[in-house]
């Protein structure tokens, strides 16, 4: 994306995205957001079920590569990628967990981010394209239970702000979001993990989650993908590097 641009553009007009894990939540939510700001919109998932352009593990070198060798033919480029798969992990207290799901939610979240960017920049450059990746706002302060999750996300801010001073010599822009708690299954999902790891009622946990940020309730899937969507426009041509959380401030990450 050229900075010559309309800096007054909040368009996709034109542009070809990419969105991992878009079949469903977030990720499908982006994908849809996109595509009403005007992008060609293609979406990986691992599960076919959610019918996605491309079946991909991304943690998997061979699929990410097979992906990406399909999207330059059917695509002829890329304008922008978003790095939204991630997987919620175990939760347990630290000498509790099993290290073998501590590795595979890294492996995952961090390792496949690391691997989509690696494909996807070679295209990036070439149209001067942007990437937004998903982090959250554990990755800012830190979760208890959610050590593996919390470190992968921690690991994706790093890698956004590195590679946004590796690529921007390039014209190319590297951001990332930190969601707050979401409504929808994963976010229950999450509460209901929790419930059992802490004894603590899933109805007080939630509550906990709405009272823990200044504007008292949980953020919805199409708030991210407006904010998505903003970074990756003309609009937002001079911001990269940077972290946006969309969390309706977060004051504490302790729920109960």
């Amino acid at each position: 994306m050229s900075t010559t641009q309309n800096s007054g553009d909040f368009t996709l007009r034109g542009l070809r995205a990419l969105v991992t894990g878009g079949g469903s939540g977030i990720g499908k939510a982006i994908a849809e957001g996109m595509r009403a700001a005007g992008a060609t919109v293609v979406v990986c998932d691992v599960n076919d079920s959610t019918l996605p352009d491309y079946v991909c593990d991304v943690a998997n070198t061979n699929d990410v590569t097979s992906m990406f060798s399909r999207i330059s033919k059917d695509l002829g480029g890329l304008d922008i990628l978003v790095n939204n798969v991630g997987v919620p992990g175990p939760t347990a207290r630290v000498d509790e967990m099993d290290p073998e799901a501590y590795d595979e939610c890294v492996r995952v979240n961090l390792g496949g981010t690391f691997r989509c960017a690696h494909a996807a920049v070679p295209m990036l450059i070439e149209s001067k394209g942007s990437m937004v990746n998903i982090s959250t706002s554990a990755g800012i302060y830190g979760y208890p239970l959610r050590s593996p999750y919390v470190a992968a996300k921690w690991g994706i801010i790093g890698l956004t702000k590195s590679w946004a001073m590796e690529l921007g010599e390039f014209g190319v822009r590297v951001n990332a979001i930190c969601p707050g708690s979401v409504s929808g299954p994963r976010m229950d999902g999450v509460i209901a993990r929790e419930s059992v790891a802490t004894g603590i009622p899933a109805d007080e946990l939630r509550r906990g989650y709405e009272n823990q940020v200044s504007l008292r309730t949980f953020i919805e899937a199409s708030d991210i993908a407006a904010s998505a969507v903003f970074l990756c426009s003309p609009a937002a041509r001079f911001i990269t590097g940077q972290v946006l959380p969309v969390d309706g401030n977060i004051e504490t990450m302790r729920a109960d």
